[in-house]
């Protein structure tokens, strides 16, 4: 089996990314990229160090993480296992990738940058549940968000009767945001479906 080692290799098989691709990048949180995280209740946190790499789901009972600031989202780790594994990656290396999902949306947004990990008495008691704190913080600092493709939960099907995403942006308008108004919008969610059932496989 052959092993794609060289990146013109790779870049050779596949088209080159549309522009919208590109132009939904932000490099920090905007008012519809805000909307849609602090609409998530779950996202899966990937860490990389000394051991490996690591996936991670995150859920909460309300939003998944708060805003410090416009470039810096703090996630509570809530009781685990104690394997520790994302927090030993963190401390290793603080390079981290979020996506988030919202119940009901084929769209996830993704973020990412770099993460380290405090037990700071005042931020952990942000996070209060009933006198439960969480052991430590996850604190991220934002290097890109962007939306990703909605194919691959488009395939899954994973949704069939739950919907949340009723008032959540759509990528047209995420896009409409990211461009001053010079793409996406109305057009660009009105034609996706057809794209998508175009070229799903």
């Amino acid at each position: 089996m052959r092993k794609i080692r060289d990146i013109d290799a790779l870049a050779a098989l596949y088209g080159k990314p549309g522009a919208p691709a590109l132009r939904k990048v932000a490099t920090q949180m905007t008012p519809l990229y805000r909307k849609w995280i602090m609409t998530s209740r779950l996202c899966v946190l990937s860490t990389v160090g000394a051991r490996g790499t690591d996936g991670s789901p995150r859920g909460d009972d309300g939003p998944v993480v708060m805003e410090l600031d416009a470039q810096t989202l703090a996630m509570p780790d809530w009781r685990g296992n104690n394997r520790l594994d994302s927090l030993r990656n963190i401390v290793d290396d603080g390079r981290v990738s979020l996506m988030f999902i919202v119940a009901g949306s084929v769209n996830v947004v993704r973020v990412n940058g770099t993460a380290f990990l405090t037990d700071d008495a005042a931020l952990r008691a942000r996070f209060d549940k009933n006198g439960r704190l969480p052991a430590t913080v996850i604190v991220i600092e934002i290097a890109e968000i962007y939306t990703q493709c909605a194919r691959a939960l488009m395939r899954s099907g994973i949704w069939a009767g739950i919907d949340e995403s009723g008032d959540l942006p759509s990528v047209g308008e995420i896009l409409a945001e990211m461009t001053s108004g010079e793409e996406g919008g109305a057009p660009y969610d009105d034609a996706w479906g057809a794209r998508a059932a175009d070229t799903m496989w």
